[in-house]
């Protein structure tokens, strides 16, 4: 757990620790202009892993929920590094989520694993990716009591070579879908909302090399992320 004393929510700054328990943490806050006005402040854990480090993107979801919410204290916490794949990501779990005690998990993971195949001639089999994605699951069952937002990778056809990847990156998606069923978890159907979105606007408004995302396409990103959570 990361001790946020000294840090300042809405008009508290957060003086003491008061306690910390699996989804939250309480601490005595002291109100910024009246010296008199003291509260409990509880913030709640959370976590997002993002395998390529848009920090906009989970700027963007970050951003729009606390606008939405501002009364209520949620730390974001961003632990994604660009390029890795599933195993650089299950390598790091331990540091990266499991010690921070977060009360909700929010991965993306995929699209560099079928990326290293066509680029490198690198290829991660949707077995290899589900056993890694599996046993990371499984920790936070074991270890946390974290609910769980699973994010589809996805890929647009532009270039026109992208379309190929569709062999490879299909079955991943599948092992996503698979284990949101398994671990009761919260889908966030990445690859189908931007199939849908590109037949609105072409592929490249979205994505202009069918990966990364265009403004436009991390404000897609996060408002199906916030629909998930059921903040809109």
């Amino acid at each position: 757990m990361i001790d946020l004393t000294g840090q300042q929510f809405g008009n508290y700054r957060l003086i003491k620790l008061l306690g910390s328990g699996g989804f939250a943490s309480v601490y005595l806050g002291q109100h910024t202009r009246i010296a008199s006005q003291q509260a409990a402040i509880k913030v709640l854990h959370l976590i997002e892993v993002d395998e390529q480090k848009f920090q906009q993107e989970a700027e963007t979801s970050a951003s729009l929920f606390q606008a939405l919410y501002p009364e209520k204290a949620v730390r974001f916490i961003n632990r994604g590094i660009s390029g890795d794949r599933v195993i650089d990501l299950h390598n790091r779990w331990q540091k990266d989520c499991l010690d921070l005690q977060p009360t909700w998990v929010s991965i993306l993971i995929g699209i560099n694993d079928t990326w290293r195949r066509y680029d490198c001639n690198d290829p991660t089999s949707a077995q290899e990716f589900e056993e890694s994605y599996r046993a990371m699951l499984e920790s936070v069952k074991t270890n946390l009591q974290a609910k769980l937002l699973l994010c589809e990778p996805f890929v647009l056809p532009v270039p026109e070579d992208r379309k190929t990847w569709r062999e490879d990156l299909d079955p991943k998606i599948d092992v996503v879908r698979k284990l949101t069923r398994e671990y009761h978890a919260y889908l966030v159907p990445l690859d189908g909302i931007f199939t849908q979105a590109a037949a609105l606007r072409e592929p490249a408004f979205w994505a202009s090399d069918g990966i990364h995302p265009s403004n436009a396409g991390d404000a897609l990103i996060a408002q199906a992320w916030l629909r998930a959570v059921k903040a809109l």
